[in-house]
C-alpha cells in the first residue's frame, strides 16, 4: 500500500511538471482584483445590486474580457449563467447572449432584471412606485401562507413571517407581470429580514433564532424590519430604473442592446441541444469543486419560489458535482457523444493519482467526509464533458473565458486550472492564458490545521478553438 506521504510527493512532482508545461502561458493579471473576479465590484453598480447573488463575478470582468481580446461581435453563452452577469454585460455591449441556468432563483433573477431593463411600462413603473410609498401589505387583512423547509424552518422572526404572508396575498392582487417583479423585489430582501446568513456549504443561524444549541454563538448583525427593507429595495430598484443613463444621457449614442435568451435546466442536458458552431465566445464561471451547496444556501429563496424537498434534492443531483452528496451522473448513458472527454479524464495522469489517493484516503476513514472523493471525480468527469459540448458550439478561432479556483482536500492541492486545460487540449481547444490573480485564496481551517498553509491560486483561463 502506498502511505500517505508517497502519494503526496507522487502529486507535488506531476503538479510541477504540468505547471511547467502550462508555465509559459501563466500570467499574473494585476488588473484581476477580488473586486472584479467577484461580486463585490457589483455591490455599488446599478441594475447590478438588486439582487446580492455572491458567486457572480462583476460585469467590469466582462467588459475587460471582450475588450482585452477583441473578441468580435456576435453571440456569447454563459452555460453556468447564475444571476445573468454575462448576458446583460455582454447584452449592453451589443452581444446577444444566451444563458443557462438551473437554480430557480437564477432564472427568477435573469427574468426580472430583463423585463425591468427592457420591457417595464410607465404604468408597471407607477404601481411599484405605489407599493414603496403607500405599503398596501400593511392594510392587507389576507395572508399567503408560504413554502418552508426544513432547512428554512423559524428563519423568520414571527412578525416578519406574517408580513411576507401579507405582502404575498397584496401582491397576488396585481397583474402577473407586476406579481413577478413584487416577488423579486421580496427575493433580494430576504436574507437580510431574516435569522440566516449565506455562508457557503450551508446558511449560519444567528443565535437569536434559538436553533443553535450547542454551537459557537453568532450574530449576524442587524436584523432589518420588514416594512424597511422592502421599501428600500422598490426604492433602489426604480431609483435605478429612473436614472438609467443609456436613457438620459444627452452626448452619448444610446447602446444597442444585444438579444438575451434564457435556458432553463442544467448545461449538460440543454447542450448538446444547441447546434455546432454557434458561439463567437464561451464566457462562464462554473460551480467551484469547493463542496458549496447553492441549493443549501438559496433555500429561503427557493422555498418561496414554490421549490419543494423533493425538488430541492432533486436540484442538487442535476447540478454540476461540487457537494459531498452528488450522486455519480451516468454520462454516457446521458450522451454516448461523450466517450471522448471521458477518455481524455482518463488519460489525465495528475488527476488519476489524486482520484486514487482521495479514494485511498476514504478506505482509510481519513476523509473528514467520505463524499469528497466521490465529488471530485463527478466535478472533473462532467467539467470535461461541459467542455467538450463548449468546444463544439463554439466557432472555429472561437474563446472561451472561465473564472474558477484551484482547490485543496486531504493535504493535496488540487491544480483545476492545468488539469481542465490539460483535458480542453484533449478536446480541440488551444491554451492561450491562464490569467492570475496577483493574490491568491487561503485553505479551510481543517486544511491548515492539518497540512499547514498553502496559497492556492485563483484564475481565469482562456482557451481558443482550434481553426
Amino acid at each position: 500500500m502506498v502511505s500517505q506521504d508517497e502519494y503526496l510527493s507522487t502529486i507535488a512532482d506531476l503538479d510541477r511538471e504540468l505547471y511547467q508545461y502550462y508555465k509559459s502561458v501563466i500570467v499574473t493579471d494585476n488588473a484581476l482584483t477580488r473586486q472584479v473576479v467577484s461580486f463585490q465590484a457589483n455591490k455599488e453598480k446599478s441594475r447590478y445590486r438588486w439582487y446580492k447573488y455572491k458567486e457572480a463575478f462583476s460585469a467590469d470582468l466582462i467588459a475587460y474580457l471582450l475588450r482585452k481580446y477583441h473578441v468580435p461581435h456576435g453571440k456569447l453563452l454563459d452555460p453556468f449563467a447564475g444571476i445573468g452577469t454575462t448576458l446583460f454585460a455582454g447584452s449592453r455591449l451589443g452581444y446577444d447572449a444566451d444563458g443557462i441556468e438551473l437554480l430557480p432563483i437564477g432564472q427568477h433573477v435573469i427574468l426580472a432584471h430583463h423585463y425591468l431593463l427592457h420591457h417595464i411600462t410607465k404604468e408597471e413603473v407607477d404601481i411599484l412606485k405605489k407599493w414603496r410609498d403607500e405599503k398596501p401589505w400593511e392594510h392587507c387583512e389576507q395572508q399567503k401562507r408560504f413554502n418552508i423547509l426544513r432547512i428554512t424552518k423559524g428563519a423568520y422572526p414571527q412578525d416578519t413571517e406574517q408580513k411576507i404572508g401579507h405582502y404575498l396575498a397584496a401582491a397576488e392582487h396585481e397583474p402577473g407581470e407586476i406579481n413577478f417583479l413584487l416577488i423579486f423585489a421580496l427575493l433580494c430582501v430576504l436574507e437580510s429580514v431574516s435569522y440566516t446568513r449565506k455562508d457557503g456549504q450551508y446558511l449560519r443561524w444567528d443565535v437569536r433564532s434559538g436553533r443553535n444549541a450547542g454551537k459557537k454563538p453568532f450574530n449576524k448583525g442587524k436584523i432589518y424590519s420588514f416594512g424597511e427593507a422592502i421599501t428600500s429595495k422598490l426604492h433602489e430598484i426604480m431609483t435605478d430604473i429612473d436614472h438609467n443613463s443609456d436613457h438620459y444621457n444627452l452626448f452619448q449614442e444610446i447602446p444597442s442592446y444585444g438579444d438575451i435568451q434564457l435556458f432553463k435546466g442544467s448545461c449538460l442536458t440543454i447542450l448538446p441541444t444547441i447546434a455546432p458552431m454557434t458561439y463567437t465566445a464561451v464566457m462562464t464561471s462554473p460551480p467551484y469543486c469547493n463542496r458549496y451547496d447553492y441549493t443549501r444556501t438559496y433555500a429561503l429563496e427557493h422555498a418561496l419560489l414554490g421549490v419543494t424537498e423533493q425538488g430541492l434534492v432533486q436540484l442538487r443531483q442535476t447540478m454540476l458535482s461540487c457537494t459531498v452528496e452528488n450522486r455519480p451522473k451516468n454520462l454516457l448513458g446521458m450522451n454516448p457523444q461523450w466517450e471522448e472527454a471521458i477518455k481524455a479524464t482518463e488519460r489525465q495522469t495528475l488527476l488519476q493519482t489524486i482520484l486514487a489517493y482521495l479514494e485511498e484516503q476514504r478506505e482509510q476513514k481519513a476523509l473528514n467526509n467520505a463524499g469528497i472523493s466521490r465529488m471530485v471525480k463527478g466535478y472533473f468527469y462532467e467539467m470535461a464533458c461541459t467542455i467538450a459540448e463548449c468546444a463544439r458550439v463554439l466557432k472555429n478561432d472561437g474563446l472561451l473565458f472561465m473564472v474558477n479556483d484551484n482547490v485543496r482536500y486531504a493535504g493535496a492541492s488540487i491544480s483545476v486550472d492545468l488539469i481542465l486545460s490539460n483535458i480542453a487540449e484533449s478536446l480541440g481547444l488551444v491554451v492561450e492564458q491562464i490569467l492570475v490573480l496577483p493574490q491568491g485564496k487561503g485553505n479551510s481551517s481543517q486544511q491548515m490545521g492539518g497540512y499547514g498553509r498553502e496559497p492556492l491560486r485563483k484564475c481565469v483561463y482562456i482557451w481558443r478553438k482550434r481553426l
